[in-house]
């Protein structure tokens, strides 16, 4: 009897294994289909030559950017007489990209063959429906300044088997190495601000520098250190073969000993070896006010925001529709808030390296206006095999190193991605997801070292932020896995959350919004819902997942600790009045209202206030 049922607990443990493992298969198969990037429908390596000089493909005005522009809006003619319903017109950049210097990934691959995806395209009837019985259309097409000369291709065959046609002739920026994409972050000091951008200028050609100083007053000069990205030094596919792209040189600067709450100007430089001087446009922003500083202080925070496209190219409508939505409101309210914070999965590249050139551009009237903080996320950096904590190939074998270097973050290291911050009265503390967060591990540390240094009384408002919810989200994958949070968040995790008092924690990676009550050990330890005021008990977990992409689903059973959810695009406002009163806003992408709110009223005392778990042991000892 006792080996019977020893056999059948042995069975139903079977059993449950495979039943979780198929439904987080079903959970990552359907992330997978919605995140399947657009230019890796298209089967480069199967590219043949159906060259035809009947084919007039013409892209016009050949040269942009004349007054410095680093935008520009181009038009490709196009007359071919024998089109096709499946006809699309790629953007290359470089302008030339011959297929001499490929080499085969299997023996199946025919030649000739392309190894070089295209930067965007769109189908030839995209803004013709009459196309493929008149043969003739006009494309337009917005193009950004990448370093680069570019050029059009008609391809046939649709995206699976593409035939080469025809080949326009080549257009380029003014100066294609210019200084580009300013972005701000915090330095290791509350009075040290970075600037980091782009340029096609190695430290051979040319030094990197920034002129800055307070507006109206003698501007100083601040020499910037140069990184660059090569392509042995990624892991993988497509971001070592088809999506690899040169994603030239990115500088960043240290602007020091700034006075707080001050308005500086700025602009990137750069002296060539004939002593001549190449310049940005100029810029400003307001510097940080000193930690703790009693002040009307403004954040901003969402995660999986991606990139669009204005010129309707790449079916990013489908894939990141909420970008520009959630970017063009941010751009709107700039003077309404003082720094972003943008909790992972930036640009969803996932490998084709172009992508990131054109999300910094996306951001750039925010990015280089107030602080942009960024923190790790799946796309960025998941790799297997690349000491990453999850396997997989969301990151489409970047594993974390273009991030790491087309952004600041103000951490010991790096390519580990986690840090603190400050900015007044509110204390930040980003966790690095992709990477090992349990008791134990280094992260761990950092983590409760970060949540204990803080003084509460000079600092109240602490927020940890993640880009996995590593709290609670009833997302319908968690749900049905049963978790209601990434496997395995919880766990450690509370225990710092409780002992230390965080006010709100922040996630993103599920493509929703969602709103807990102050909850410790998945019970609501307050019943409010929209005013708080004492002693907190627990903490307020968001998810804020709704910056752009393509959004998630809830579970079908609504959470007793979940107090609102939204299935659209949208992002959080903090707005601290004082070290005593806290406004929270939810605000959608469509229209900028506020959709749900709160606001937390309480003194320092209510901070000290012991809680459960967390407080140690105290005496009555004289």
């Amino acid at each position: 009897m006792e080996d019977s049922s020893r056999s059948c607990l042995k069975f139903l443990t079977i059993v449950l294994f495979w039943c979780c493992l198929a439904s987080l298969s079903l959970a990552s198969a359907h992330r997978s289909e919605f995140d399947k990037h657009p230019l890796s429908k298209i089967n480069i390596y199967k590219t043949t030559l159906a060259l035809r000089d009947s084919v007039y493909i013409k892209a016009s005005p050949l040269l942009l950017g004349l007054k410095g522009e680093d935008t520009a809006w181009v038009t490709v003619g196009l007359v071919n007489p024998d089109p096709s319903e499946d006809d699309w017109v790629a953007v290359f950049s470089p302008a030339k990209f011959n297929s001499s210097t490929c080499t085969p990934e299997n023996d199946e691959v025919q030649s000739p063959y392309l190894c070089s995806s295209p930067i965007k395209y769109k189908f030839a009837n995209f803004s013709n429906a009459k196309y493929s019985k008149t043969g003739k259309t006009s494309l337009k097409f917005q193009l950004i300044n990448q370093r680069a000369d570019f050029s059009f291709a008609l391809f046939s065959g649709g995206l699976s088997n593409p035939k080469l046609v025809a080949v326009s002739n080549s257009i380029s920026f003014a100066n294609p190495k210019a200084p580009l994409y300013s972005r701000l972050a915090h330095g290791k000091s509350w009075n040290e601000m970075t600037v980091t951008w782009t340029s096609g200028y190695s430290i051979d050609e040319a030094v990197p520098f920034v002129e800055w100083g307070l507006k109206g007053e003698t501007h100083m000069r601040s020499p910037a250190g140069t990184l660059t990205v090569e392509q042995n030094s990624l892991c993988g596919a497509p971001a070592r073969t088809v999506g690899w792209r040169d994603p030239g040189f990115t500088h960043t600067s240290f602007l020091t000993n700034l006075w707080p709450n001050t308005a500086y100007s700025y602009r990137m430089g750069h002296i060539l070896s004939n002593g001549s001087y190449i310049w940005s446009k100029t810029y400003s922003f307001k510097s940080s006010p000193y930690p703790g500083q009693d002040s009307l202080q403004r954040v901003i925070i969402f995660g999986d925001m991606g990139k669009g496209e204005r010129d309707g190219s790449n079916e990013y409508s489908s894939k990141d529709p909420g970008a520009l939505n959630t970017t063009d409101q941010l751009i709107k309210d700039l003077p309404n808030y003082d720094i972003v914070f943008n909790i992972g999965d930036l640009a969803y590249a996932d490998g084709y390296l172009a992508d990131w050139d054109q999300f910094v551009s996306q951001v750039e009237p925010i990015a280089s206006t107030v602080p942009y903080m960024v923190a790790s996320g799946n796309h960025e950096r998941t790799w297997t095999d690349s000491g990453s904590f999850y396997t997989g190939t969301d990151s489409g074998g970047e594993c974390g190193v273009i991030a790491e270097t087309m952004y600041y973050v103000p951490a010991e290291n790096r390519a580990k991605f986690w840090y603190s911050t400050d900015y007044g009265m509110f204390h930040f503390c980003i966790a690095n997801t992709e990477l090992d967060w349990r008791e134990g591990s280094e992260q761990y540390k950092f983590i409760e070292k970060c949540l204990a240094s803080v003084d509460r009384r000079k600092q109240p408002w602490l927020i940890f932020a993640s880009h996995r919810p590593l709290g609670y989200s009833s997302n319908d994958w968690f749900g049905q896995e049963g978790s209601f949070s990434e496997p395995m968040g919880r766990g450690d995790m509370q225990k710092l959350w409780q002992k230390y008092r965080v006010d709100i924690a922040f996630y993103g990676h599920v493509h929703t919004y969602e709103r807990t009550c102050p909850i410790y050990q998945n019970t609501c330890v307050n019943s409010e819902k929209s005013y708080y005021s004492g002693t907190m008990n627990g903490t307020i977990h968001v998810v804020v997942g709704g910056g752009g992409h393509h959004l998630g689903s809830f579970f079908a059973g609504i959470p007793t600790w979940s107090l609102y959810r939204d299935a659209d695009f949208g992002f959080v406002k903090l707005t601290a009045f004082n070290r005593s009163s806290l406004l929270f806003e939810y605000k959608k992408s469509s229209d900028g209202k506020v959709y749900d709110s709160f606001t937390i009223h309480r003194e320092y005392k209510d901070v000290l206030a012991c809680v459960h778990d967390s407080c140690g042991p105290t005496t009555w000892a004289a």
